[in-house]
């Protein structure tokens, strides 16, 4: 593992928040697919690819539909369509291994991120294409979608574990009649092994394959079936088969939590301002439940609930997965600790996406889940002792107690050695996926495998600064042992992005309302 030294916070910020950004990109000849789709293999389907327009992508690309069946067992049974999108490069000598994207989640659809990722990857997109693929249960692969996605929920609705149940179930009766209803068969095992059909119907000998936090599971799941069709692996906030998913929010959100602290507590302007951080935030716990009205952030009707520690966590949780919205929650936990809790409302639900969540197909998300992690829950794990609490272990074990379980193959947990250089990333205040998991990981894979840790960073760090760089010269590199030799000097960058500071009040606080410890 190579750990990029600490640097001293600036008291100001020029990087942005976690979500991809970069230049705009013109020029893209789409009338052809290119060399690295020239040709597919005799014995797989031809994947028929036309001229499409995809959201936030200014130019043309290429789209098509691969037929895969439903259960892979029964190949003349039910199908069901994998939507594919290729975004094409530039250059007329295109490089025959383009590059393939896996989308977190799970339940995130990749071609719905087409212009994220089209910005992200500029410098890939001069001479590779970039694949997108939907995987199934996502945007238009047999969708499994729940009706999840209302913002003006009311705060309670948004909140409550019993209603989420009542949800779930609903979903999951309705999912269960669609044509493709077999829950079963939407694990990331089946999900690759389509990722590998699409490889072969587009005539691609190798690609390179880079994944973020749920897209990493995948990605080394597909490089443990598919081994010899991986030219490069770049994994972006490790999310191993092993991880148990449900268990490991609480402690990792626990020490990004912590570190928001301590970060305060070595600042000189956040410790003026918010000196007690740590016990109003312990003292805020204390005085749960209680009854609270707040101003729903979308409707701006106020409503009265009794806010619970599991609801309190939950709006938490969310801000702790980028440093840029984390820097807002010691404000938000003073005026908390003062009756005010509009801006840790709306902290919790603009971090999970305006409250009209992350875009993840819902059903999908717990046909994985369900199947792949909930089964290696273990009871008396640490979550109970965090100040999080075990209320998504037990959020999951209800919603999947009768959630239909797909069979997974014993060596699905493990990690073999990897024929090509790996390049895991991880941000060292990741609430979801933190750098423990990537540095055991990084270990099973071997010496082709490169760990770098980004100093205040949290979920997702390759679109950070300079790593756009890093993980194009990684990828664009010919020679094996100089990408894995080189990576960690390029990265050393990565030591210069502070940490966002935190989020100061517009007027200075009163002595009385800085020494605040606990809750009106």
């Amino acid at each position: 593992m190579l750990t990029l030294p600490r640097v001293r916070r600036g008291t100001a910020l020029r990087t942005s928040a976690r979500w991809v950004r970069g230049v705009l990109w013109s020029g893209l000849l789409a009338s052809a697919v290119g060399p690295a789709m020239a040709q597919a293999t005799p014995s797989a389907p031809t994947l028929q690819l036309h001229t499409c327009r995809l959201k936030d992508v200014e130019v043309d690309a290429r789209c098509g539909v691969l037929r895969r069946p439903l259960d892979p067992s029964r190949p003349q049974g039910v199908q069901i369509d994998l939507h594919v999108a290729v975004l094409p490069a530039i250059a007329r000598r295109r490089l025959p291994d383009p590059v393939v994207f896996i989308a977190g989640g799970p339940g995130q659809s990749a071609i719905s991120l087409a212009g994220p990722v089209s910005q992200l990857m500029t410098r890939e997109l001069n001479r590779r294409d970039v694949i997108l693929v939907d995987q199934r249960g996502t945007g238009q692969s047999a969708p499994l979608r729940c009706d999840d996605e209302k913002p003006t929920r009311t705060l309670a609705e948004s909140m409550d574990p019993a209603g989420e149940q009542r949800a779930l179930q609903a979903c999951r009766e309705r999912l269960q009649k669609l044509p493709y209803g077999d829950l079963r068969q939407f694990t990331t095992p089946i999900a690759m092994a389509d990722l590998d059909a699409v490889r072969q119907a587009l005539g691609v000998a190798r690609w390179n394959v880079v994944g973020g936090s749920y897209g990493t599971r995948a990605a080394l799941e597909y490089q443990r079936q598919f081994p010899a069709s991986v030219r490069r692996m770049v994994l972006d906030g490790v999310a191993p088969a092993d991880m148990v998913l449900p268990q490991s929010f609480a402690t990792g959100a626990q020490a990004a939590l912590e570190a928001v602290f301590d970060d305060c507590a070595q600042d000189a302007s956040c410790r003026a301002a918010y000196p007690n951080a740590r016990p109003q935030w312990q003292a805020l716990q204390a005085s749960l439940p209680r009854k609270v009205t707040v101003a729903h952030p979308f409707t701006g009707q106020p409503e009265t609930f009794t806010l619970t520690r599991a609801m309190l966590a939950s709006l938490v949780l969310p801000p702790l997965y980028a440093p840029v919205t984390a820097a807002a929650l010691p404000l938000a936990v003073l005026q908390a600790s003062q009756g005010r809790f509009e801006a840790l409302v709306g902290l919790g639900m603009g971090a999970m996406g305006g409250g009209r969540g992350l875009g993840l197909a819902t059903g999908m998300h717990f046909s994985v889940v369900c199947a792949e992690d909930v089964p290696r829950m273990k009871p008396g794990s640490a979550s109970a002792l965090t100040d999080f609490g075990d209320f998504q272990e037990r959020l999951y074990r209800d919603s999947c107690r009768d959630w239909p379980r797909g069979e997974l193959p014993a060596a699905f947990y493990t990690v073999p050695r990897a024929p090509s250089p790996v390049l895991l990333l991880s941000g060292a205040v990741d609430p979801a996926t933190p750098p423990v998991h990537a540095e055991r990981v990084a270990k099973a894979l071997g010496p082709k495998a490169v760990h770098i840790v980004v100093p205040h960073s949290g979920h997702g760090v390759m679109s950070l600064g300079c790593m756009r760089d890093v993980v194009f010269r990684f990828l664009d590199e010919p020679d094996d042992g100089k990408a894995l030799a080189e990576v960690g000097a390029d990265a050393a960058c990565a030591a210069k992005m502070p940490r966002p500071p935190a989020l100061l009040p517009l007027m200075p606080p009163t002595a009385a309302s800085a020494s605040q410890g606990g809750a009106r």
